[in-house]
């Protein structure tokens, strides 16, 4: 479907941790690219308990979240 962001799954980078266990999974950071969130575009829609925020990549780098 045109204009969906790519597969961020794949994106997400795996954290090295042997005593990372079920009780503490939720402790695990995600971290994810702003370069992979937006490709080539310099806004996205996120949707938040039903709400759109607009997330703006600003000319300087900035990165602006609006509702």
């Amino acid at each position: 479907m045109p204009g969906q962001l790519p597969d961020i799954q794949s994106q997400i980078e795996s954290v090295d941790d042997s005593s990372a266990t079920a009780a503490n999974v939720s402790d695990v950071e995600v971290v994810l690219r702003s370069e992979d969130l937006f490709a080539s575009k310099k806004e996205i829609v996120i949707v938040h308990n039903g709400e759109r925020y607009r997330l703006r990549l600003t000319r300087r780098g900035k990165l602006i979240l609006q509702k």
